[in-house]
């Protein structure tokens, strides 16, 4: 089984597209939760008009607290044996389940896998064909605390990575970096997602943090990281 996690808020200009290109790639058992946060636009409109024509797509009310918090109580809710994320702006392209689900199936020891985008503007447009290459992705533990290459947007964990990303921390920089350091996580090399950027997107490619901003950032998420693998709490 397969569970997408949606965060949504606001997003009623580009939702439907990457629904869309979600939905044509499940099977009937598999659910898409989307879990809103309080959209004053109308996108809580084409959230209700999805789930009630497909039984898959699963409406959640957000906790209205940010969307670290949006995207944990959407994985809170997921029971898939594969669990993805989606950004709501983003396009899926039409293999990225069955070959995620093939990489993970020839790898069996990573929890996580990321795979890799094609960076794209709001018409998806390419801008640049390897989200890898462009932020100079690399493996490791401590690479990616250093810089961090474990983006959401290609993210796909097993489920039994639940009991260990939740619950996440209020104060961690990114969800996507807690779930990435927090398992065995692999790079998929193929571009498998529009990864569309406009005037409104919550994340950034590359952060506008000053240096001190980040060292405390990663100050505080080693001890997080050291408190839930180590600790257990």
């Amino acid at each position: 089984m397969i569970s997408v996690c949606v965060a949504a808020y606001n997003g009623e200009k580009y939702i439907a597209q990457q629904l869309d290109s979600i939905l044509i790639q499940l099977a009937e058992e598999d659910e898409v939760i989307v879990s809103d946060d309080g959209s004053v636009d109308g996108t809580l409109e084409i959230l209700e008009e999805y789930a009630g024509k497909d039984s898959r797509v699963r409406l959640i009310e957000g906790p209205r607290n940010g969307v670290i918090a949006n995207f944990e109580q959407a994985i809170t809710e997921a029971q898939g044996d594969f669990i993805f994320l989606a950004d709501q702006d983003d396009v899926w392209l039409p293999e990225k389940v069955s070959e995620t689900v093939a990489f993970f199936n020839a790898h069996l020891a990573l929890d996580v896998v990321v795979s890799d985008l094609i960076i794209v503007n709001e018409k998806l447009e390419p801008i640049t064909s390897s989200y890898f290459e462009y932020r100079k992705v690399k493996t490791g533990f401590f690479a990616n605390v250093l810089k961090n290459g474990y983006i959401g947007a290609g993210m796909c964990f097993r489920k039994r990575m639940k009991e260990r990303i939740l619950p996440i921390p209020h104060n961690v920089p990114m969800h996507d970096m807690w779930i990435g350091l927090l398992g065995e996580t692999g790079f998929l090399q193929k571009p498998l997602t529009y990864y569309r950027r406009h005037d409104e997107n919550v994340s950034e490619i590359a952060t506008s943090a000053s240096l001190l901003q980040q060292l405390n950032w990663r100050t505080t998420l080693l001890y997080l990281l050291f408190k839930r693998k180590i600790l257990k709490r």
